[in-house]
């Protein structure tokens, strides 16, 4: 197996991502790290056409003579019997405007991977090699970032103080006089609020006294009766006109009363009868 991958970063900076396990472990596209383990160890997924073969195992990388790296891992399936094993190289050549990653090794499996396409394989694992070197770039590019943003601040030279010095030790102008403070705004929340222009005298006695009749109503009662309450004064309901209907004795007095009458009129024209 032989693949090459140009990244634009100088070799020099690929060699201090390289050294240090730890940032190679995060360079690894897709590794999920075991927790307590060593720092390139812990679950590989691998997408092959369109299938997926997850791994558990470790990787380990040492430094060889000149710009070469060695790199030695084991695996095994996570859901099968199936293992692989992989024996890689990795040299940086120097190119113009960055490096090139030389890849060159062998690797041997068996189970699912072994039943997959030749072709496929191989694309997937040529693209988990670019995209370990781009990540490797990144890595990088970001460490360089920092160290220039961590950059300490070159000493001021014999005879040159900071800018604060300067101002203490430079003389007085006499030409030149002090700005004077600028005067502070007035806050806001310091005004007097102006008095209503409504004086007591103008406020309608009837208003005051509902106010207070509605508040000695409201205290010691639940804010559901308060809710629910009737509204009182001015804004009470006007209640609907009642009809007024006689009581019953008084609706049978004037029948009674007219019977009454006619019964004594016969009486009497009965009596005169007999006469």
């Amino acid at each position: 197996m032989e693949h090459e991958v140009f990244v634009p970063v100088p070799a020099e900076r690929l060699r201090e991502v390289l050294d240090d396990p730890a940032r190679v472990a995060r360079a690894v596209p897709g590794l999920q790290q075991d927790a307590g383990a060593e720092p390139v160890a812990g679950r590989l997924k691998i997408r092959v056409g369109s299938h997926s073969v997850t791994y558990r195992g470790a990787v380990r990388i040492s430094r060889r003579d000149g710009d070469a790296y060695a790199v030695e891992g084991e695996a095994e399936e996570s859901r099968g019997s199936g293992s692989v094993k992989l024996g890689l190289r990795i040299t940086l050549r120097e190119a113009e405007d960055g490096c090139t990653v030389v890849y060159d090794g062998m690797a041997s499996a068996d189970g699912r991977i072994k039943d997959l396409p030749a072709d496929a394989v191989e694309s997937a694992v040529i693209r988990l090699l670019s995209r370990f070197a781009e990540h490797l770039a990144t890595a990088a590019t970001a460490t360089a970032a920092d160290g220039e943003a961590q950059a300490p601040t070159p000493p001021a030279r014999s005879g040159q103080g900071t800018g604060a010095e300067a101002e203490e030790k430079a003389p007085g102008d006499p030409g030149l006089t002090e700005e004077p403070p600028a005067p502070e705004r007035p806050s806001v929340f310091g005004a007097d609020v102006p008095p209503s222009s409504l004086g007591p005298a103008e406020e309608d006695e009837e208003d005051i006294a509902e106010a207070a009749h509605a508040r000695r109503t409201m205290i010691g009662r639940s804010a559901e009766e308060v809710d629910h309450a009737p509204p009182r004064g001015r804004y009470a309901p006007v209640p609907a006109p009642q009809t007024v209907t006689p009581p019953a004795p008084l609706r049978w007095a004037a029948p009674a009363a007219a019977l009454a009458v006619a019964s004594a009129i016969v009486a009497v024209r009965a009596l005169r009868r007999r006469r």
